[in-house]
């Protein structure tokens, strides 16, 4: 088995995708003619958003994200955690916790995306010192 996408519930695909392009570079692989669903190509696993009304016409309950009360986070890994902290808050995100160097060495941010979302900005984690 091979973990494939996550999708994100989110009100406007469009706009949430060309935000992911402009606060984290990444390259839209494809938004729907009907603008409610779309992916981004993140590496080996596609981060995908679809509307909150398109989930509702399926069926589902869909709720909101909120990075004050967050049900999930995503993780980006980068070098450079203050620039990329910098990228996406001038691209529209709202900073939740500015860059810390943790206990085991990553650095790690916060920031909430345009829909609510948590995205954690972060240093790779490395292998444990022997």
């Amino acid at each position: 088995m091979q973990f494939g996408y996550t999708i994100l519930y989110v009100e406007d695909v469009p706009k949430t995708i060309a935000f992911y392009e402009a606060a984290f570079g990444f390259v839209r692989r494809f938004v729907h003619e009907a603008g409610d669903f779309g992916e981004l190509d993140t590496g080996a696993t596609a981060l995908a958003f679809s509307s909150l009304r398109l989930m509702s016409e399926l069926g589902k309950n869909p709720q909101r994200a909120s990075a004050d009360a967050p049900s999930f986070e995503i993780a980006f890994t980068t070098a450079d955690v203050a620039a990329a902290v910098q990228r996406a808050v001038d691209a529209g995100a709202r900073l939740v916790q500015a860059p810390e160097q943790m206990p085991w060495g990553q650095i790690v941010a916060y920031v909430a995306d345009i829909n609510g979302a948590l995205v954690e900005l972060c240093t790779p984690v490395g292998p444990p010192a022997v």
